[in-house]
């Protein structure tokens, strides 16, 4: 009978702590890459020339978020902003930029950008 009553209990701890970590993943905070904890530094620009939408599949959660930001930052004369509802990396633009630097930089992350707009 004890048997039964500690093998319920830890049942409903492991059902407890998988159902915390989908609803944060749901939320679209930490969880599936790793970490979550960390935020680039947003980054701004003087004058706003131009801006783009790329269309990115695999982004998942706030850590796929800030990889891409914070990669895309690094690229001289844009800033870039994740929305992961849509799916979406909103780059404005400085100075001119080749889409391809973009693109690559977020390719090489692992993600795949299918269209930019």
């Amino acid at each position: 009978m004890m048997e039964n009553i500690i093998v319920i209990v830890l049942l409903v701890i492991i059902v407890l702590v998988a159902l915390r970590a989908t609803i944060k993943r749901l939320k679209g905070k930490g969880g599936c890459c790793s970490g979550g904890g960390y935020k680039p530094k947003k980054k701004k620009l003087k004058t706003v020339i131009e801006k783009k939408t790329f269309y990115v599949n695999g982004m998942h959660c706030e850590h796929c978020k800030n990889r891409i930001e914070e990669s895309v930052n690094c690229i001289a004369g844009v800033s870039a902003t994740v929305n992961l509802k849509k799916n979406q990396v909103l780059v404005e633009y400085e100075t001119p930029v080749d889409d391809t630097s973009i693109i690559n930089q977020i390719e090489k992350l692992g993600y795949v950008v299918m269209s930019v707009l």
